[in-house]
């Protein structure tokens, strides 16, 4: 079962063929997880949608407060018999029909939908996780390619090259050669006691999860935390890389081409992320 502005209906529902998010990629989403009864994070997604919505001069309707979306994503979780579970949930906002390039109306449909995930809390996968760089085609920094869109073309055709180049994950440079992200998440590199990941002002997806990580970097004196440009020949020196999301938390890279990698101070970073996660219960 779907929310479908507001209404809880069948997953096969049949959207407009001139639905905008489907014609023109004019929709915003986010994807949330749910664990223990609580949405994770919901504050900072909340914010990121609205600041979204604004960049893309979307309508923000007046009930679309924070205590209203997070009633319909509990309504969604208990029509999908998912509220005593952990869940993934997807948020997203639509443009309503109307218009070409240039739309009629600046109004929104939201659809809410929901499935069950494994772990409750985050884990570190202690499986091979195997990366490449992706140079095919390349991120162009801007203030749009740090939102969550629809328009993920790149996404898609770099997850292909993954699958067929049997890697599990690929990261991406924006046009200026530097290594901004993951194919599905914020990339963080670490040499020594220094942690650096790239700035938004290089095209990077404003992450949820990269939020939290930094959030805790900072608290720990013994760390150095720097948001700075990432050459793809750092990559190779570092003792550590870590890609992160609201779904998996950490996912460690162990291998980038002929470099192999540690994981102790992502493991250290997990601990601290569900010990935050249950002090804010």
């Amino acid at each position: 079962m779907i929310n479908f502005n507001g209404n809880i209906t069948n997953e096969t529902v049949i959207i407009s063929f001139n639905n905008r998010g489907f014609n023109y990629g004019d929709a915003l989403f986010e994807t949330i997880k749910y664990s223990h009864g609580k949405l994770m994070f919901f504050e900072d997604h909340y914010f990121r949608l609205m600041a979204s919505m604004r960049i893309m001069r979307m309508e923000i309707p007046m009930h679309f407060t924070m205590e209203f979306l997070e009633e319909q994503i509990l309504e969604t979780l208990k029509a999908n018999h998912l509220a005593t579970a952990s869940a993934r949930i997807k948020f997203m906002v639509n443009r309503v029909v109307g218009g070409l390039y240039l739309p009629k109306h600046n109004e929104v449909d939201y659809v809410i939908s929901t499935a069950a995930v494994e772990n409750d809390f985050y884990l570190i996968n202690q499986e091979k996780y195997e990366v490449d760089l992706f140079k095919d085609y390349y991120v162009s920094p801007s203030l749009l390619s740090t939102l969550k869109t629809n328009n993920k073309a790149l996404h898609v055709v770099g997850s292909i090259y993954a699958k067929e180049n049997t890697l599990d994950n690929c990261l991406l440079l924006n046009t200026n050669k530097n290594v901004i992200e993951a194919l599905n998440g914020n990339l963080f590199l670490v040499k020594g006691r220094t942690i650096k990941t790239p700035p938004l002002a290089d095209g990077c997806l404003k992450g949820v999860m990269r939020k939290q990580i930094m959030d805790i970097i900072a608290l720990m004196p013994e760390l150095t935390l720097e948001e700075v440009s990432i050459s793809p020949f750092e990559l190779q020196k570092a003792d550590e890389l870590f890609i992160t999301n609201v779904i998996t938390g950490i996912q460690s890279i162990t291998k980038y081409r002929k470099k192999e990698f540690k994981n102790i101070l992502a493991q250290d970073l997990v601990k601290k992320l569900n010990v935050k996660i249950r002090l804010s219960n």
